[in-house]
């Protein structure tokens, strides 16, 4: 088993942990199995590990931040950490690379924290627990963190080695890409230096990624008066879970179930039929991921039990036939409960956000007319709680056109404004727009086709990637994305494939080495 890497070992008993157990990031096979640990390009996976040891959920990186900070001094390389908290660590070109330009190799130091409801694991102190098996790499029962990590770690391990050409770096670490991409937005003109980027923030290891969708966050709020539920009345629990889920930019094409909206439409059809009131939703998690699971507590007259039950039975068998293809883990099921709470919303109130649920966008609203298969603008209901008189929905509407995000946001605030809420929107980041004229798009299909003998796929995604807030602040840079085969991305299935992170490893090696001198 390889030792505990220098930097690593001080960090872990570094005051940046004062009050964790050094065992929560040990590099050792509670984390990484033997099979991992040997797996090539060993460089890049040792990085991988070790970075995967260290909690890192977005808007809470001062600890990855600290990582990589003592990661570079190490290495006795140049940091710096600007005032939101990206690093930028650079590197001098190896010989007989020095007449090239500098090259900025970019990733995201934050992952998306998720798990599945019966997995006990804590992201606050835990490091995630890999395991390899069939030439995929996947976590238990949570995120894995290859969206960013293995970029990240590609990134590392270009600066710890010694004997790989490449031109000058700039390795830049952002923070805060999955909730609103702060690290972006806080980037200051003339920090950077290089005139090319890289972002190692793609899925498809057959895809150059040239484009981006913005997005924009969508909060509905509201208020009602609680009123009591009385007498004679029996309480169910009704959870839906085992959804497929995933990312709400590059998995939102699939047509998997929504939870909140799957849940809600139930609750929409039987509510009236058995008299019932809705005493409690809760449903997804953060905006970025398709909802994968969603509770709700009911309360029924005890006459109604046999249509309840009549009702749900018929409901459970509906949504396991529709998404049988996308969602084949569904599961759909109730209980009878002793209630934490005896008060709901009014019959008027409960109809109206029932209603309102029903009717928010969710999914495609368009696809693109300019590029084939390309998801132009959609919305993702990602986060629904109701109960103790206030309610909240919060969403994600993303777009490649602006003016279309701007439609899409208005026809979910008028949803909601319809039943009284407040709606407001926060986070928006533009969209990337292709520069289909860039020399590195023709060189690195060049590349591509002369290592493995295909032609690479020129991609404009859905997803929301960095590079469009850059250009905000380095209206000249050339960009472009690429990375290996992940699956599952913002979901517990998340899983990266060995074999393609050696394409990827590749690639980038031969595009870094053909790099041409400065003209």
């Amino acid at each position: 088993m390889p030792p505990l890497v220098p930097y690593f070992e001080d960090l872990v008993q570094s005051a940046t942990f004062k009050g964790t157990s050094n065992n929560d990031y040990l590099y050792n096979t509670e984390h990484m199995s033997q099979a991992i640990a040997e797996l090539a390009p060993q460089l890049l996976w040792k990085n991988f590990a070790a970075l995967n040891a260290v909690p890192r959920p977005s808007k809470k990186e001062e600890r990855v931040i600290a990582f990589m900070r003592q990661f570079g001094e190490t290495l006795q390389l140049p940091v710096e950490v600007d005032a939101v908290g990206n690093v930028l660590i650079r590197k001098p070109a190896t010989a007989g690379m020095e007449d090239r330009p500098t090259i900025i190799l970019q990733s995201h130091l934050d992952m998306v924290h998720q798990k599945n409801a019966d997995t006990n694991f804590d992201f606050d102190t835990q490091g995630i627990q890999m395991h390899y098996q069939e030439d995929w790499v996947t976590a238990e029962g949570t995120t894995l963190g290859a969206d960013n990590g293995i970029g990240v770690a590609a990134i590392m391990a270009l600066l710890e080695s010694t004997d790989i050409a490449h031109p000058p770096l700039e390795a830049l670490f952002t923070i805060d890409e999955e909730t609103g991409m702060t690290g972006a937005k806080g980037l200051q003109p003339g920090w950077l230096q290089g005139q090319l980027l890289l972002n190692l923030d793609t899925e498809e290891d057959d895809e150059l990624t040239v484009g981006a969708a913005g997005g924009i966050d969508v909060t509905a709020e509201g208020t009602y008066a609680p009123e009591p539920v009385g007498a004679g009345y029996q309480y169910h629990t009704l959870t839906l879970k085992g959804l497929a889920g995933g990312h709400s930019g590059m998995d939102i094409h699939l047509g998997r179930a929504n939870a909140n909206k799957q849940l809600a439409r139930v609750l929409h059809h039987v509510l009236p039929v058995v008299e019932g009131r809705l005493v409690h939703f809760d449903g997804g998690s953060l905006r970025n991921a398709i909802p994968r699971e969603a509770v709700a507590t009911i309360a029924i007259p005890e006459a109604q039990a046999a249509a309840l039950t009549e009702e749900l039975t018929a409901w459970g068998v509906i949504l396991q036939q529709e998404y049988r293809q996308t969602d084949p883990h569904l599961s759909f099921s109730y209980e009878g409960v002793a209630p934490s709470a005896t008060e709901a919303p009014s019959a008027a109130d409960q109809k109206a956000f029932l209603a309102a649920l029903a009717a928010c966008p969710d999914g495609i609203y368009r696809m693109s007319s300019d590029m084939e298969d390309l998801v132009q603008t959609s919305n993702n209901l990602a986060r629904v709680v109701l109960g103790d008189g206030s309610y909240q929905a919060l969403c994600l509407t993303r777009s490649a056109v602006d003016s279309e995000k701007g439609a899409q946001v208005d026809a979910v605030k008028a949803v909601f404004e319809l039943i009284g809420a407040t709606v407001t929107t926060s986070g928006d980041y533009p969209g990337w727009t292709p520069n289909l004229e860039a020399p590195i798009i023709g060189m690195m299909q060049d590349i591509y086709q002369s290592l493995f003998g295909t032609a690479i796929h020129v991609y404009a995604g859905h997803g929301g990637l960095e590079c469009g807030i850059f250009r905000s602040s380095y209206p000249d840079l050339d960009m472009i994305s690429f990375g290996p085969n992940i699956r599952g991305a913002h979901s517990p299935d998340e899983r990266v494939q060995v074999s393609s992170v050696q394409k990827f490893w590749r690639f980038l090696l031969a595009t870094l080495e053909r790099i041409p001198a400065k003209g």
